[in-house]
Formats: C-alpha cells, structure tokens, sequence
C-alpha cells in the first residue's frame, strides 16, 4: 500500500459519488451539511452528457478530445461543444463545493471514473471501445493521470487546509477482467485483460497521483486482492451484496491498513421495505468483522457510505439515506464492541 487516509475521523460517513440534484450548490450544500468528516464532490448526471460518469473522466483529459455520438463518448481530433460543456460542469461543481466547504481541515473526497472502466466506456472514432486497441488504452491512460494530477493540485489549490482523496469508481472491470466487453454491434466480445495487467495499469495511476487512492467496485465479487495489490489506500464495496465471497481478500486488505467504505445503507428506496436503524444498518460490518476475528477497535475506522451511486433516487431519500449512514457511522465509533 503506498498511502492511507490520514485525519479521518472515527465514524465518519460519505456518498458514493452521483446524486440526483441538478443544482450544483444544493448538492454541494447537502453533502457539507451531512457528511462532515469526509465530504464528497457530488456528481449529477442529471444534468445530462458531460455530467456522467465517463463524461467526467473525459473532462479530465489532457491532449485527447472527445465528443458524444449516440453510442456514447467518443475521442476525436480537436475540441467540441460537448467537451466544453463537461469541462465547464466540473469547474462550476467545484467553484460550489469549495464555498461549501471553506476552512475545512480533514479528507474531501473527489471521483473519477477508473482507467479501466473509462477504457470500456469511451469509444475510439471508428465507433468501437478503446478497451479494443492497446496503444490506445496506453495513450488513454497516460492523459487520464496527467488530468488527475492536475485535478488533485487544483482541488488542493482551492482547499488548502483539506486532504484530498481520489476515488476511482471501477463498475466496469469485473466485466474487463472478465471478457464481457462487447463490440459496438455487440457481435463479439473483446479478450479478457489479464490480472496483471489491469493490477498494473491501476498501480502506475495510484502512484502518480500523490493522494490516497480508494477504489469503488459495486460488483458482487470485486477483485479485492488485484485493488489491494494496486496500493489501493481504501476500497469502497456494496458489502449487502458481496457476502462472505471476498473474506479471504478483504481480511489480507484490512490487516495492511486499508480502509473500509462499507455500503450498507440502500441508495434508492425499496417500495415497501423501510431503512434499518443505525445499528441494523451497520450488521453486515460487525459480521464481516466477526469472520475475519480483526480486532473490534478496528470498527471505528470504518467509513459507513450508501450502496453505490445515489442518482436514481430521490432528494428526500438521499437526505434520509446520509443521516442514516452518518448515525450508523457513529454506532460503530462509539461502541464497537457491541
């Protein structure tokens, strides 16, 4: 592991990344107000291209261009509208969450999406993935670091007193370690990048970045060991649906000092089915905790965050669902031997 979280508070609650705000400030207003000991940049894909996930990874580009086409984000020659326009939401998003949360010392959380999953989302001219062609995926990668290392110096620029952790939401490399890529026509599906590889590709942009990393993988089986090979500082997983699947990996993780960004608390509401009180909420934890025999102290280190992006829900939900994770959190702080 080459970095950890420093100054993060005991009980200390977050979001995953995605809200359904369309109003950068009332985003950026709810998420200083409720998750205080590691606020996020929230990202809101409701506004439409250029405020979702691969968009903002391609605002972050150096020396590539893109625009959308109706498969998606696509690389071209020279600047466009579209690419205007996620630049131009990435610089208000973080003009608001900087008067947010001015004076602020401890970790501030900002998202990206991963080099891999930005490989399988963006498209090369001729229509197909960049995943589809190594050289690219090297060029890819190389301007995706070059654009974290500027957005980190300028998130540390606008927040001084903050540390500033990068999160790299990777949804798509269980499908990448996998082989389950398909072609634009959806015809045939692109060989599996091997383990190794992907490990190292993660590691080289971990290390240039100067920030303590956190990679989040909402998948059922993650791949923990190859996170945590790649000097992941925290790993950010939906522990509802993970199960037991990763203990072997996640207690090698958890015993390095990394962090835990546990999931628990739903993203979106279940009709009919309401949220658990705190300490209900935070079972899957202590159980996880239990199998592994980790000492219990180690409970208060934990980071309480909804399941996975919360753009599909509602903002009552999304309110309802931080103060739960934050109170949830604190169960955790305050009595981990429970």
């Amino acid at each position: 592991m080459t970095s950890v979280i420093t100054d993060l508070a005991p009980g200390a609650a977050t979001g995953v990344g995605s809200m359904p705000h369309t109003d950068p400030r009332e985003a950026a207003a709810v998420v200083a107000g409720e998750l205080p000991d590691l606020p996020h940049l929230a990202e809101l894909p409701g506004r439409g291209p250029g405020a979702d996930m691969v968009g903002r990874a391609a605002a972050l580009l150096v020396d590539l261009h893109v625009d959308v086409q109706p498969s998606g984000w696509r690389l071209v020659d020279r600047p466009g509208r579209d690419e205007r326009r996620a630049r131009a939401y990435l610089s208000h998003d973080l003009d608001e969450l900087e008067a947010a949360c001015t004076g602020i010392v401890g970790p501030v959380k900002v998202q990206v999406a991963g080099p891999w999953t930005t490989a399988a989302g963006l498209r090369l001219p001729r229509g197909e993935p960049v995943l589809s062609d190594a050289g690219a995926v090297r060029d890819l990668v190389a301007s995706l670091t070059e654009g974290l290392r500027a957005h980190v110096a300028d998130v540390r620029r606008r927040l001084p007193g903050a540390e500033t952790v990068v999160q790299l939401d990777e949804p798509s490399l269980p499908a990448v370690l996998a082989g389950g890529i398909r072609s634009t026509s959806g015809a045939r599906r692109f060989e599996p990048v091997p383990t190794a590889t992907a490990q190292s590709v993660l590691r080289a942009v971990v290390d240039a970045l100067g920030a303590p990393v956190v990679v989040h993988c909402c998948a059922d089986r993650p791949p923990v060991a190859l996170l945590h090979g790649a000097g992941a500082a925290g790993l950010s997983l939906d522990l509802t649906a993970v199960g037991d699947r990763c203990d072997d990996e996640l207690g090698a993780a958890l015993e390095d000092g990394v962090t835990l960004l546990a999931g628990v608390v739903p993203a979106v509401a279940v009709p009919g089915r309401e949220m658990s009180d705190p300490a209900v909420t935070v079972e899957p934890v202590r159980r996880l905790w239990r199998r592994l025999g980790l000492p219990s102290e180690g409970l208060r280190g934990v980071v309480v965050t909804p399941t996975c992006g919360m753009a599909g829900a509602d903002p009552a939900h999304v309110l309802a669902a931080l103060r739960l994770a934050r109170a949830a959190a604190g169960r955790l702080a305050d009595d981990p031997e429970a």
